[in-house]
């Protein structure tokens, strides 16, 4: 770039991007901009730029030097600290995206990948916006990595939006649904044990599978949690204790399945996904989280109580929580003084007009 000529084409303007690169853009007056690819004295700048004065569609830049597929990258990415960084959990999900899109993409150089390519996978997943938002949010830490190491001069995912759409996202469980299942499931049982650890605990799923007595302290429970990494510390109560006790446990899981094996997440899910629905209860073990966090919230717990019980890394999960319940509190309280100053204001209007009401159909009586 030292030799950059001083003066640029007629309107070429150039930009420094947020990785510090310069880059070039072809803009008439308000009109739209045209990236321009390379150095203003390459060739393919000047042919980009000849396409770009013309009107004429500007060719879809092909690599020079080796193919490297979407796997190649992706094998890279993996050995990377970056990879090793994110939790088990994000890795999984993000495997099983990446093999997904390495099969749809076949031997197809990655530096080939256009923002209008991601922005067409992300279309193409509009039915299903979650999936869709994670697939880009996977790809985008893929090419974010591989500009810092100068595989791509481009990041394709720079622009794509993500999908908005509302979503409660698994149902919460309700004290009705508690019942149900604890009439169901006695003390005793190993899916009683489960939902009772659920609801005093607030654990994840990937979390409650590994939490054993190993991770106790009295009645204190203190764990460092899969997803976040963070420590979180709770106070097992009497008649979760009493419930472990009664319980066949192993030695270092407090749930293990009916041959004494500890659970994986996959295998704990749909087993008490099994045991749910023979309570006829048709809900998840996310279900409980939720419950125990709106318990919380209801009970006055602050937004920072909540997200050390939960192993939230920020307060902004758990004020989802908070401000439901503070609002309900509020609404109550609102209404209270607002009727209070209602039959305040508005009483001594009433008793008289009811007294001249009463008065005049004595006079008409009268008459």
């Amino acid at each position: 770039m030292l030799d950059m000529p001083r003066k640029l084409p007629l309107n070429v303007t150039k930009e420094k991007n947020r990785h510090g690169t310069w880059v070039f853009y072809y803009r008439v007056d308000k009109g739209p901009r045209t990236r321009l690819h390379g150095e203003p004295d390459s060739d393919q700048f000047k042919a980009e730029y000849k396409a770009a004065v013309s009107g004429a569609p500007i060719e879809k830049r092909r690599q020079t030097g080796p193919v490297q597929s979407l796997r190649w990258l992706v094998d890279r990415y993996m050995e990377s600290a970056g990879w090793k960084n994110l939790s088990v959990a994000t890795r999984k999900q993000r495997s099983n995206l990446f093999k997904k899109a390495i099969e749809n993409s076949g031997d197809a150089d990655f530096r080939d990948i256009t923002q209008a390519d991601m922005r067409g996978a992300v279309d193409d997943r509009a039915d299903t916006p979650a999936q869709a938002n994670c697939l880009l949010k996977a790809m985008r830490g893929l090419f974010e990595w591989a500009l810092k190491n100068n595989h791509v001069d481009i990041d394709p995912t720079v622009g794509v939006e993500t999908i908005s759409y509302k979503s409660d996202g698994f149902a919460a469980w309700t004290v009705a649904d508690i019942r149900l299942f604890c009439a169901k499931w006695k003390i005793g049982t190993k899916p009683r044990l489960a939902l009772e650890l659920l609801m005093c605990s607030g654990l994840r799923r990937s979390d409650v599978v590994h939490a054993g007595r190993q991770h106790m302290s009295g009645n204190l429970f203190s764990m460092r949690t899969a997803k976040t990494g963070t420590e979180i510390t709770v106070e097992f109560t009497d008649r979760l204790i009493k419930v472990i006790n009664a319980t066949e446990t192993g030695d270092l899981h407090f749930l293990i399945s009916s041959h004494g094996k500890p659970f994986t997440v996959e295998s704990f899910g749909n087993w008490f996904r099994d045991c749910c629905r023979e309570a006829d209860i048709e809900k998840s073990a996310h279900g409980i989280r939720k419950f125990a966090a709106t318990m919380a919230a209801n009970g006055g717990a602050s937004s920072h109580e909540i997200m050390a019980q939960f192993g939230w890394a920020s307060v902004r999960q758990a004020e989802v929580y908070t401000k439901k319940a503070d609002r309900k509190r509020l609404g109550v309280s609102g209404s209270r003084v607002a009727a209070e100053q209602t039959e305040k204001e508005l009483s001594p209007h009433l008793i008289s007009s009811a007294g001249k009401i009463g008065n005049n159909k004595a006079k008409s009586k009268a008459k």
